[in-house]
């Protein structure tokens, strides 16, 4: 599976902390079945790559990367896990070449979109959306760069994921509302099936209609 398509399966990728590798596998199955099978599991705990580990291994239908991917090395970790992709904050050369799963780059300015596209990227992150200029960049950016597609992460929300969905050069977003913390400690998976459900139904103009 591509970017492009991995992209396209979901208006949002929920980007998920795992606190404890035992919660991995119901929260995956729970966001699956809400329609969101484009998962993101942050490598900022412990349990992390375990739980990518789980996921792959166990939880049909759903298409598990790894997100917070700073090195080759975190990258060759999550590939050993199991991660069908990868999410990285900020822009690495070294990384587009390295990577032999998609990766999704972060990106913040023009200068760091310039650098994805002269490695080849159509299809970037912009992070953390929110505090670099969020729609207002998005709408900037499109004008220098109508063939870049974008994510938004950081800072998207039920209250503004229509606005950014609504943008032509953006692909989907990603968030964590549907999967906060908290719920993810209580177990209250039903109630994260729930609002996953309610996030796929939301609609998106763009589509990832450019390789990637």
């Amino acid at each position: 599976m591509t970017l492009e398509q991995m992209l396209n399966l979901a208006p949002v990728v929920p980007v998920l902390v795992i606190e404890r590798a035992e919660d991995a596998v119901p929260l995956a199955r729970a966001l699956v079945a809400g329609g969101l099978p484009l998962l993101e599991v942050t490598l900022r705990t412990p349990a992390a790559l375990e739980g990518i580990a789980r996921i792959a291994a166990e939880v049909a239908g759903a298409v598990i990367g790894a997100g917070t991917v700073r090195s080759l090395g975190a990258l060759d970790a999550a590939v050993r896990a199991g991660a069908r992709f990868a999410v990285s904050p900020g822009f690495s050369s070294a990384m587009v070449a390295a990577t032999p799963i998609p990766l999704l780059p972060g990106v913040a300015t023009a200068s760091d979109a310039m650098a994805a596209m002269e490695a080849g990227c159509t299809f970037v992150k912009l992070f953390p959306a929110e505090v670099v200029g969020g729609v207002k960049l998005l709408q900037a950016l499109n004008g220098p760069f109508p063939e870049l597609r974008f994510c938004p992460t950081g800072g998207v929300t039920p209250a503004n994921a229509l606005t950014y969905l609504g943008q032509p050069n953006v692909v989907c977003v990603g968030g964590s509302w549907m999967a906060p913390k908290a719920m993810i400690a209580a177990g209250d998976w039903a109630w994260i099936e729930s609002m996953a459900s309610a996030a796929a139904r939301l609609p998106r103009q763009a589509s990832g209609d450019n390789s990637g």
